[in-house]
């Protein structure tokens, strides 16, 4: 994520304030654009059923099958994402430009194979009809494209292509959705329909700026499995962390307050609503960690690993030590203090605001959404500090901290259910806090230390064992290979 934050600097510097507010919108889009595309159009699409007077059980049906969908994805990916940006980096830094199309196509293949069985059983046993779920199935593999593409999508620097891929994405659906219902298309059918187009329309933008980006070879698509081998940690914390931030959401449904919708589904839209839009406040520490957080530290972080492999001096490596560690603290408070202030503002004006918003707040439903505010502001700057302890390769200390997060928030979140309606929510908030006081701890520790744990915790010799999924992506070589050799011979045939 570096790359986004050195161009988003590059426009600070040449157009001045105005391309601020520009490189802020380009961060956001970039480190959450599917989760805020799925975000706007479950809005949207709620407002088009309102405008057609579509029944409200036909609502809370589509909005389940969307958000139900959309987590699936988020769990699969989430596996496979940090070890697939390691791959993708150091493919970027050893001018290996050739292998990184081939290995999307291979992560995809690989997911989407997964993903289809695995949801595929659950839609056929929800209740869905053969349509709803057809469609469900089919957004569910757009999605999951999607959120891989996120992660190749960080080395272009075209960031006004992404933007606009947004943008049509949002304005494709809208559109679709206001056709389909005036053709009279069954609500459900129709909008989800309208859904699925507009992440279609966002898939096939990426898709193509990937291919103008990265070269075409016939490198080994399968390549990348090594480095979930190699780097497992990386993506035990990617899945610990995308756990803790959703399970309790899915506890609630199945709690006193859930509601069942159809089949297998079930939403809590008392609670569910507050969080949608409690998860929103977070994006600006999401976005800050991209163009305020690395844009300042990375240089030293850089400096710092120069100097170690260059041959610097000692005094010049203490220096540059002191210097990468203040800018890092001081990064990391004003962070933490954006997201403090943002947090107190929502929390302040959050009644007077929604309440001009028809969307049925009740004070119960107040008192979520400032719980989770708070919640999500811990879990936030948590994430922060993890992602830097990342940074220094402490991928020990970032899965203690993320499986203690996702353990935590799922535990209490379930213990919750058994208190006062009232203290739903206080799970997370509990977890996300453990989650942040961890994580602060485990990066003072390390950073105390820094030498050692750079130099001295090396391995002498490098090792380099075939895992399982090494040994899995030798055997889709193996197939692969043979179903060209078949191919090949049928054409000559």
């Amino acid at each position: 994520m570096a790359g986004i934050g050195f161009e988003l600097k590059k426009l600070f510097h040449r157009h001045g304030l105005v391309a601020m507010a520009r490189a802020y919108g380009y961060a956001g889009i970039i480190c959450s654009g599917p989760m805020l595309l799925g975000i706007l159009l479950q809005f949207g699409v709620l407002a088009v059923s309102g405008w057609w007077h579509v029944a409200r059980s036909q609502q809370d049906l589509l909005v389940c099958m969307v958000t139900y969908t959309l987590l699936a994805s988020l769990v699969l990916t989430s596996f496979f994402s940090m070890p697939v940006t390691r791959f993708l980096a150091d493919m970027i830094f050893e001018h290996r430009e050739q292998t990184i199309l081939p290995s999307f196509w291979g992560s995809n293949a690989l997911m989407l194979m997964l993903g289809t069985v695995l949801y595929g059983i659950f839609l056929v046993f929800s209740g869905a009809t053969l349509l709803q779920g057809l469609l469900c199935l089919w957004l569910f593999t757009e999605m999951v494209v999607n959120w891989n593409a996120m992660s190749y999508l960080t080395a272009i620097k075209d960031y006004k292509s992404i933007l606009y891929s947004f943008m049509a994405a949002v304005v494709a659906a809208f559109l679709t959705a206001c056709a389909a219902l005036a053709l009279g298309v069954p609500p459900v059918e129709g909008l989800l329909l309208a859904v699925a187009f507009g992440y279609g329309v966002m898939l096939l933008w990426d898709v193509i700026l990937l291919n103008r980006y990265f070269p075409q070879s016939d490198e080994d698509p399968w390549a990348f499995l090594r480095w979930v081998d190699r780097f497992m940690p990386l993506a035990l914390t990617g899945l610990a962390t995308t756990i803790g931030l959703f399970s309790h959401l899915i506890i609630t449904w199945m709690g006193p307050l859930g509601v069942h919708v159809k089949g297998l589904f079930y939403g809590a839209p008392y609670y569910d609503v507050p969080a949608l839009l409690a998860f929103l406040t977070i994006l600006v520490t999401t976005i800050n960690f991209v163009v305020s957080v690395e844009v300042n530290f990375y240089p030293k972080y850089r400096e710092y690993y120069s100097l170690l492999n260059d041959g610097g001096t000692v005094k010049d490596i203490v220096t540059a030590e002191k210097e990468m560690l203040s800018v890092l603290v001081r990064e990391l408070h004003y962070t933490a203090l954006k997201q403090l202030f943002v947090t107190a503002v929502v929390i302040s004006l959050e009644k007077s605001v929604l309440g001009l918003l028809p969307l049925g707040f009740n004070d119960m439903m107040h008192g979520y959404f400032r719980t989770l505010c708070v919640g999500y502001a811990l879990y936030a700057v948590g994430n922060t500090v993890m992602m830097i302890l990342l940074y220094f390769t402490d991928y020990r200390g970032a899965l203690v901290s993320a499986a203690t997060f996702a353990v935590l928030t799922t535990v209490l979140s379930a213990v919750g259910q058994l208190l006062p309606a009232t203290l739903y929510g206080f799970g997370f908030l509990l977890g996300s806090s453990v989650f942040l006081l961890l994580a602060v701890v485990r990066l003072d520790m390390y950073t105390g230390n820094l030498p050692y744990h750079v130099l001295g915790e090396q391995p002498m010799v490098a090792r380099h064992r075939e895992g399982r999924f090494a040994r899995l992506g030798r055997r889709l070589g193996l197939w692969d290979g043979r179903l060209t050799r078949a191919m090949r011979g049928g054409r000559r045939k």
